[in-house]
């Protein structure tokens, strides 16, 4: 089995958008789709991909809808059923191999919604600092729901009219402080906030990304009542895992674990990392990642 590093950039053309992956290891080798979240891009898998190229398998990294110029238009759907159809979408480019999903962030609630609408396309499902969601409600979430509200207090903010210009002023310092909060400790460099920052410093691009928080609001459209629903539905029949950052600035640990108690999901806190776990200790990962995706390979 190779372990080509390679880097090669594919092109899906969708609802007139032109979207990007960065493709990595050899075409035979099992599919790992990697999803990024907000607000990064898929270079917060730099250190991942390596490791995962090195135990056998592919890698493709997609670029979220928006989040580059050729994919960012004032026309188009910035919402997290038209990126879980993003998610099939790129499956089916490459000929629909044996696929493991992998999401942080928005990434994973892009990966659940796939997950959920055709679970049979997939090998298994891993949620980077997002629980799994669904099958009713788990109980003892309430007592931590207090605590996620206050971490989840930037979402009306990301919502509102004003957010594409405080994300993008200052080169970015505004998502360079969210980065610090959500990921306390962790002194990421220059070099590494660089992607992210030409994305928000972009103010189409910036619009772009604001719009998936402005759909969870708009209850009117058929898009978001769908998500609501598919979200809230059965967990997905697949193999799963849950990862968290024991330092999670984003998002509540313990509401964290008590939504992948209830949905029977095996689930870890690492020490040492926060929100961005997988750009801050992509190792300690990988140790977790890489044995549940061969044993779902060993099950599929």
């Amino acid at each position: 089995m190779t372990s080509d590093l390679t880097e090669s950039t594919l092109t899906l053309n969708r609802d007139g958008l032109t979207l990007t992956a960065r493709r990595f290891g050899s075409p035979d080798a099992p599919l790992v789709m990697l999803w990024h979240g907000f607000p990064d891009t898929p270079h917060s898998f730099d250190g991942l991909i390596p490791l995962l190229v090195r135990a056998g398998f592919q890698v493709l990294a997609p670029w979220l809808r928006g989040y580059t110029p050729a994919s960012a238009s004032r026309s188009a759907r910035y919402d997290l059923m038209a990126v879980g159809a993003d998610v099939t979408a790129w499956h089916e480019e490459l000929g629909s191999p044996p696929t493991h999903l992998v999401g942080h962030d928005w990434g994973a609630f892009a990966a659940m919604i796939a997950a959920k609408q055709q679970p049979q396309r997939w090998v298994s499902l891993t949620l980077l600092a997002i629980p799994p969601f669904g099958g009713g409600v788990a109980t003892g979430m309430w007592r931590y729901l207090p605590k996620q509200m206050l971490l989840s207090s930037y979402i009306p903010v990301m919502a509102s009219g004003l957010s594409p210009r405080l994300l993008s002023r200052r080169d970015a310092a505004f998502v360079r402080g969210l980065w610090r909060r959500w990921s306390p400790g962790w002194a990421f460099t220059d070099a590494e906030f660089a992607p992210t920052a030409a994305v928000f410093t972009d103010p189409l691009r910036a619009w772009a990304a604001t719009r998936y928080y402005r759909s969870l609001f708009t209850l009117t459209q058929q898009p978001t009542r769908e998500f609501d629903r598919v979200l809230m539905s059965q967990p997905a029949p697949l193999p799963s895992l849950a990862l968290s950052g024991l330092r999670d600035g984003c998002m509540s640990q313990d509401l964290q674990r008590v939504l992948a108690e209830h949905a029977a999901v095996p689930y870890a806190q690492l020490p040492g990392c926060g929100h961005f776990l997988h750009a801050e200790q992509p190792e300690a990962v990988a140790a977790r990642l890489i044995p549940h995706l061969r044993a779902a390979a060993s099950t599929s």
